[in-house]
C-alpha cells in the first residue's frame, strides 16, 4: 500500500484557490507531524506547511503565511492544505510527507521527513 495519497492540484488563475489532500492511512509506522513541501522547477524543495498529528501546531513559509491554511482530521488520516489567492510564483510540484521516527517538534524542513508522496503539480497562471 502507497504511504501517502495526494489529491487536489491543478491550473488556477492568480487569485484563486486550490485545496490539496493527503491521506496517510498507508503509513505505518508512528509519526509526530505531517507537512506539505513543494519543489519549482530549477530551485530545491523547500517546506511550506507542516503540522503536529498531537498539539495542533503549525508551521508556515513566510511565502504562503495569510493565504494558505494547513489543517488534519486524525480520524481520516488525512491532512489538508487550503491555498488561497495563489500566485504565479506558487507554481510547483507539491509533495506531503511524514516526519522521522525521531523528530518530536513540529520543523517544517525537507530533510526531516519521509514516505514522500507522488506529488501533485500546481499551477498558477492566467
Amino acid at each position: 500500500q502507497v504511504p501517502l495519497v495526494e489529491s487536489g492540484g491543478g491550473l488556477v488563475q492568480p487569485g484563486g484557490s486550490l485545496r490539496l489532500s493527503c491521506a496517510a492511512s498507508g503509513v505505518t509506522s508512528d509519526y509526530y507531524a505531517i507537512g506539505w513541501f513543494r519543489q519549482a522547477p530549477g530551485k530545491e524543495r523547500e517546506g511550506v506547511s507542516c503540522i503536529s498529528r498531537y498539539d495542533g501546531t503549525t508551521r508556515y513559509a513566510d511565502s504562503v503565511k495569510g493565504r494558505f491554511t494547513i489543517s488534519i482530521d486524525n480520524d481520516n488520516h488525512t491532512c489538508y492544505l487550503q491555498m488561497n489567492n495563489l500566485r504565479p510564483e506558487d507554481t510547483a510540484v507539491y509533495y506531503c510527507a511524514t516526519s522521522r521516527p525521531r523528530v518530536v517538534v513540529t520543523v517544517c524542513r525537507p530533510v526531516a521527513y519521509e514516505n514522500w508522496a507522488q506529488g501533485t503539480q500546481v499551477t498558477v497562471s492566467s
